[in-house]
């Protein structure tokens, strides 16, 4: 199905992904052009076609070395499968042995650029049926950034964060809450956010205050985004700046999970983001419509999605 959001070309070196049809040919476009190395974080794969790229890679003598979450909710008995298979075919397996409670980061490497961020999983769901995002980006301190990181989670991963992580990158759990927080903090005039969890009492304070401010606060994802599985999470900041990737605004993902989003300020991709935002919150052919404080904040367990 085409997507009916429009194109818009971004700066060389980053590229931003929304359209469903497009999500699984960039992540397999990004394994098919590693030529010595590929890391890459997985929480879910079911996908025959990422894996059987995965295998290719193998076979032509790229390293394949993959982290796995000992935690995924259903899937503890399919992810040591999934650790079997990719052994089997060759790759290097890490299991996530750290504190915290699930490495829910989905990102991949290859060689010394480019680097993947994506809110989803790589399975057929999130491929075919929800609403996502992907930003593949050759910046050299994200690619850097991310590797060191996978490396530090791999042999040491109590050990705190790599030192002089770029700003482009928010990894959570350690600066996730702090810099969400600022972000929200130093809204001028819009935010808008794509979340099925907004539940965080300290982002519901921070998004009331925003509001009593005369700030406009616009939330999506409590029910279907233009007819697809709310499941990508995205905060926009008056247009200007953006976050995408695996950290929702519900506190397990803020305190507890090893966690991965992009920083968007490429003017072009911010610009995509805000016409995703608006065609998908006018879905139904009406206006916007401002957020509501929730009478309950629900901190329970995340869905099968994750």
């Amino acid at each position: 199905m085409a997507s009916s959001f429009p194109s818009v070309i971004p700066l060389p070196g980053e590229r931003l992904v929304l359209a469903q049809a497009e999500r699984r040919d960039a992540v397999l476009e990004v394994i098919r052009g590693a030529r010595r190395e590929l890391v890459l974080s997985v929480f879910r794969c079911d996908d025959f076609k990422i894996l059987d790229e995965l295998a290719s890679a193998v076979e032509r003598k790229v390293r394949v070395r993959a982290l796995l979450t000992p935690h995924a909710k259903n899937w503890d008995r399919r992810l040591q499968d999934l650790g079997v298979f990719l052994e089997g075919m060759g790759a290097e397996v890490h299991r996530y042995s750290g504190v915290q409670s699930k490495y829910h980061a989905k990102y991949i490497v290859a060689d010394s650029g480019p680097a993947l961020i994506a809110s989803l999983n790589f399975t057929r769901k999130c491929f075919q049926q929800t609403c996502d995002f992907i930003l593949v980006t050759h910046d050299p301190e994200v690619v850097s950034g991310l590797v060191r990181l996978f490396e530090r989670d791999c042999r040491a991963p109590d050990s705190g964060l790599p030192p002089d992580l770029t700003d482009s990158l928010i990894v959570g759990p350690e600066m996730a809450r702090t810099r969400f927080l600022q972000m929200l903090g130093e809204a001028r005039r819009t935010i808008r956010i794509i979340d099925h969890r907004v539940s965080d009492p300290a982002v519901v304070a921070m998004l009331r205050d925003r509001q009593a401010a005369g700030i406009s606060v616009q939330v999506l994802g409590l029910g279907a985004i233009a007819g697809q599985l709310s499941h990508g999470k995205m905060l926009l900041v008056d247009d200007r700046v953006a976050a995408i990737g695996s950290i929702s605004l519900f506190p397990p993902s803020l305190n507890e999970r090893r966690e991965v989003a992009a920083v968007v300020r490429d003017s072009g991709n911010v610009v995509k983001l805000q016409r995703f935002f608006e065609i998908a919150g006018r879905g139904g052919g009406g206006a916007l419509c401002e957020w509501s404080v929730p009478d309950r904040l629900d901190n329970g367990a995340p869905d099968d999605l994750d």
